[in-house]
């Protein structure tokens, strides 16, 4: 593929609610441009975006992808970003990438979850945006009531540019509110879309208002100018009609797309640090080079794929670069474009376009690659927080000895995951957005790399304390012939208050244990409150030794440090032993309408309900709950709220388990 200048360059993500025809949109386009001869369908597996055997077996996009296409000398960069919830962090990957979005909304459907999160998003970026109603060529399609519902959810500023003629299986095309030739019966209502238009664009700058008041119209360039600054601003979104399995409207997309939304330059300037120092960095090709790296690709053949942005210069190939996120050098190899899983050598690529690099050494996603004597940074990705939790075990020998690379390299490609040592259970814990995120995710690592994983809910951490004060007596004595073993000790077990900690002391008098014998006492206690007397670390107590007795001959450290662990594990019965379960801190936002429900669910896991606070349609929870309960708790909460819910999980205390759940949590762990 040739190189491109900046001004000739569009880059622009494809988001809306799974289902929306976002991958199919991709296909017709590429179709349009002439660059694919046969347009695939997501049900046969043959687009260009979609490539993943995963995503050929679900029929839905699961990962971002890049896919350029060129249009009467301007090259588009379509990033087709998944709609499903559990991988919103290939939307924030795409984000970083781009200059403008289309936002996808299916006719039949209207505006669903995922397009009113997407544009949330797309808002809070400040990402220019226009919006294609798609399949108008399906039943149930109407475009009047998707407008309206676009207008009732993401606001007046959307305004349409063409028209459906007819709708479902009378659907016969688009006809552009600027430009004449529609049918007699289309000009009414293009005349009053053309009208809603002009007021639309004059208000968004005075002089326009001006005009427009003074004459009654403006001028189709004003129009159009206009549109151009209205929606580079973010104050206006041009709504666009069409069909992608048709090719009804596509054309009028790709003409809108380039003549509406900003090339790299047009954008705006892109934060980066360099010593320090904040910095912008237009997107000049003769600047100094900043590419970032904005996904990366596991492929166990070809190595690490880096998809990157150039912010600022050229990207060339042959030549050493400088990672300033990781403070190492990377060599750069040849460069590529990337065309859905294929990849097209260039000779360089200037500033605002987007490229792969394979098997540089160090760089992960939200990297940036520049000079060593520049330095700069852009600040790397913020993926929403993980909350779905699995332990993750390896199926077998052989399993265990990839599982741990394997993991490593897929949460390289989507860190959206996290991996985590839970260093009390010893368990892998991995944490996605949903199920089918991690479910995705083990069906990778054994394609990609040969490694079958059991996946369980996690193992809780629990821990064990006593709720009275007792008493206790040990003595080790065995004889074997030569020198024996002899231990003899009195302790006494005391509660303390909870996140307290573990406290030892020593109250023996007369010497009745040797002091050289009493740090094996205390040795010999911490041993056992790790053990714990039912498979739980014991915490908050205090245990003082009092008493004992030892033998001139027999006595050693051993001895006493035996004689002081089963003194602990022997005092514990009696002193009204109580098990501790991690409480976490949970904080949701979801719609006001839902926060009933959720509570009623929260209520039913044990919770406690902090604080219930309405925000303007929005409910903000704070609760307490066990972490045995919402490990896995973000899929209850999708359905509970729509898809609409968010939440953070963090540990905040240990709490006593009700008595009723003990004996089942000591018997499975028994079983264990």
């Amino acid at each position: 593929m040739d190189t491109f200048a900046t001004a000739r360059i569009r880059n622009v993500a494809l988001l809306g609610h799974s289902g929306s025809g976002k991958t199919t949109l991709v296909e017709s386009m590429l179709f349009a441009a002439k660059a694919i001869n046969r347009q695939g369908r997501v049900e046969d597996g043959n687009t260009v975006s979609d490539f993943e055997p995963e995503e050929h077996r679900r029929g839905t996009s699961l990962q971002l992808s890049v896919v350029p296409c060129v249009w009467e000398g301007t090259k588009l960069n379509l990033l087709d970003t998944p709609g499903f919830a559990d991988f919103v962090g290939e939307q924030v990957s795409a984000l970083r990438a781009v200059d403008a979005a289309v936002l996808v909304v299916s006719a039949p459907a209207g505006v669903e979850v995922g397009t009113e999160l997407a544009w949330q998003r797309l808002r809070e970026a400040g990402i220019p945006t226009m919006v294609f109603v798609n399949k108008m060529d399906r039943d149930g399609a109407d475009f009047d009531a998707a407008l309206a519902q676009i207008h009732s959810a993401l606001g007046r500023g959307c305004v349409p540019i063409n028209l459906p003629l007819g709708a479902a299986d009378a659907f016969s095309g688009v006809a552009s509110v600027l430009k004449s030739g529609a049918s007699d019966e289309a000009q009414a209502a293009l005349a009053d879309a053309k009208e809603q238009l002009t007021e639309a664009v004059a208000e968004t700058n005075d002089d326009l208002t001006e005009r427009y008041l003074e004459e009654g119209s403006l001028p189709l360039d004003d129009i159009e100018q206009g549109l151009r600054e209205g929606v580079l601003r973010g104050q206006l979104a041009p709504v666009l009609a069409g069909s992608a399995t048709g090719g009804a409207g596509i054309v009028d997309l790709i003409e809108a797309i380039i003549g509406y939304l900003p090339s790299p330059d047009q954008a705006g300037a892109r934060a980066a640090s360099a010593g320090g120092q904040e910095v912008s960095l237009p997107a000049d090709p003769n600047g100094p080079l900043a590419a970032f790296i904005f996904k990366t690709a596991a492929d166990p053949f070809v190595g690490k794929a880096s998809y990157f942005r150039v912010m600022s210069g050229a990207m060339r190939p042959n030549q050493e670069v400088f990672n300033s996120t990781r403070n190492e050098s990377e060599r750069v190899g040849q460069v590529f474009v990337p065309v859905g899983k294929a990849q097209e050598s260039v000779p360089h690529l200037d500033a605002g376009d987007i490229g792969v690099v394979t098997k540089l050494a160090h760089a992960v996603t939200g990297d940036t690659l520049t000079t060593r004597a520049d330095a700069l940074q852009a600040s790397g990705l913020d993926f929403p927080e993980a909350v779905y939790s699995v332990g993750v075990h390896p199926k077998s020998q052989a399993d265990l000895d990839k599982m741990s690379s394997a993991l490593n390299r897929l949460a390289e490609e989507d860190p959206s995951l996290v991996m985590r040592r839970n260093g009390e259970t010893g368990e892998l814990v991995v944490l996605g957005m949903g199920d089918t995120h991690v479910d995705v995710m083990a069906e990778r690592a054994k394609r990609k790399f040969g490694v079958e994983l059991d996946m369980r809910v996690p193992q809780v951490p629990y821990r064990e304390t006593i709720s009275k004060t007792a008493n206790t007596e040990y003595k080790h004595k065995k004889q074997t012939g030569g020198h024996g073993q002899y231990g003899h000790v009195l302790i006494r077990l005391e509660p303390r208050e909870r996140g307290a900690g573990f406290e030892f002391g020593a109250e023996v008098v007369g010497g009745n244990v040797p002091k050289e014998y009493i740090p094996a006492v205390e040795k010999g206690v911490v041993k056992a409150m790790q053990e714990g007397a039912d498979g739980f670390p014991m915490v908050d107590m205090r245990v003082v030794l009092y008493d004992g007795s030892s033998h001139s001959v027999d006595s050693s450290g051993a001895s006493f440090e035996i004689a002081g662990s089963m003194a602990l594990k022997q005092g514990v019965r009696t002193a009204a032993p109580v098990l501790l379960e991690p409480i976490m801190r949970v904080s949701l936002t979801g719609p006001e309408s839902a926060a009933g429900a959720v509570v009623g669910d929260l209520n039913g896991r044990r919770a406690r309900i902090n604080g219930m606070t309405p925000q303007g349609g929005v409910a903000v929870i704070e609760a307490e709950a066990p972490q045995a309960e919402v490990q896995q708790w973000a899929t209850s909460l999708r359905a509970l709220t729509q898809g609409r819910g968010e939440m953070r999980i963090e540990f905040d205390h240990f709490g006593e388990v009700p008595s009723h759940l003990t004996q089942k949590i000591m018997e499975a762990a028994g079983a264990k």
